[in-house]
């Protein structure tokens, strides 16, 4: 039987209230296993996908260094963005209107406990939404996330991520480029990597996407990864 995931689209939401929404779901989950852990056999764990949309914001992991942030507070309110320093891996990223951003709280003993497995997972389901838009998608070795002419001396970003896990629920997740305003990279040292650029699926192909098209293929292409099916858990 496959594991179940209930999918939540959050829309365009302020970064604060979805990362609020997403530690309520990853404590209940962990709360959770604590208790079937205890004996409380007749629990089982939940398994949820967030999509949304971010206003203008710079998040922080805790592996990161705030000098990769290029703005001060008066440069932060003039290009109507927030900053936040946040309990992901990785170092310093952008989100925004345009980019497709995917929160999956898993519980990977549904499906495997390997958290380098399930960052490719991740990368795959992302390089095979590209490829059904004729854009060729690869890993640079070292680094994760999803890039553009990853083979070349000169290869571009089109998706970062960035992930927490406890008890291995996992939290946090991709930040994909679709429609971006690239221009909010050049005030970041992107994830501190300061010799490779950024792109989106719009500047790769030269048009505007449909931002509903590019959430339905990868909300497809996850559970094809990840092998699992969408429903509804009742409350």
């Amino acid at each position: 039987m496959l594991p179940i995931v209930q999918f939540i689209d959050l829309g365009l939401i302020d970064y604060k209230e979805a990362w609020d929404e997403q530690e309520i779901l990853f404590k209940k989950t962990i709360e959770e296993k604590i208790q079937i852990r205890n004996g409380a056999t007749s629990l089982i764990t939940k398994n949820y996908l967030l999509f949304c949309e971010h206003p203008h914001v710079y998040t922080l992991g805790k592996s990161g260094s705030e000098s990769n942030l290029l703005l001060n507070e008066k440069g932060l309110i003039d290009h109507d963005a927030t900053y936040y320093k946040i309990n992901r891996g990785g170092d310093i990223t952008y989100h925004g209107p345009g980019q497709l951003i995917a929160y999956p709280i898993f519980d990977l003993d549904h499906f495997f406990t390997d958290i380098h497995k399930y960052m490719r997972f991740l990368e795959e389901a992302v390089i095979e939404t590209l490829k059904e838009f004729g854009i060729v998608g690869g890993r640079v070795e070292g680094l994760t996330g999803v890039w553009i002419d990853s083979d070349t001396p000169h290869p571009r970003k089109i998706c970062a991520m960035g992930v927490k896990s406890s008890r291995w629920v996992t939290m946090h997740g991709i930040g994909f480029n679709v429609n971006s305003d690239l221009s909010y990279f050049s005030h970041i040292i992107p994830c501190g990597i300061d010799d490779k650029a950024v792109t989106s699926m719009q500047r790769e192909l030269g048009f505007v996407l449909d931002m509903n098209k590019v959430s339905t293929i990868l909300k497809e292409k996850l559970a094809d990864q990840f092998q699992y099916t969408y429903g509804i858990y009742p409350k």
